[in-house]
């Protein structure tokens, strides 16, 4: 998967939005204002930032050489992976996918209530 793909796939979430707060260098994506992943380029390689459960986190840290600890965020919630074409993009999906139910998980009752309602469960948290 490269760079497009994942913004496309990011993209594609529901109430997904593309945002810049650090910058043009940096992509931050959000679902109501809370970011599930940032996209930027590192020594020419695309990178992914995504959150993950701790024990998830370190699996595939071990599986995976391209997913490394979340760069500049707590390292125990969050991962980097690059997109070096190493990992198949159905598991970056299920990366991607994993680290969006994970946030919405984390928001208030009535708003994560209102984007099952409006989305479905099977859609935010595939």
């Amino acid at each position: 998967m490269d760079a497009e793909a994942a913004k496309t796939y990011l993209l594609s979430k529901p109430e997904a939005i593309e945002d810049y707060p650090f910058g043009p260098e940096v992509s931050v994506f959000k679902v109501r204002d809370k970011m599930f992943a940032s996209l930027a380029y590192s020594n020419k390689q695309a990178r992914i930032i995504l959150k993950c459960d701790p024990e998830q986190a370190l699996i595939l840290r071990y599986v995976f050489a391209a997913v490394i600890p979340g760069y500049h965020m707590n390292k125990q919630h969050w991962n980097t992976v690059i997109l070096d074409g190493s990992i198949a993009a159905d598991e970056i999906q299920a990366m991607i996918d994993h680290s969006y139910g994970l946030v919405v998980k984390g928001m208030e009752k009535s708003v994560r209530t209102s984007l099952e309602l409006q989305h479905g469960s099977d859609e935010i948290y595939k």
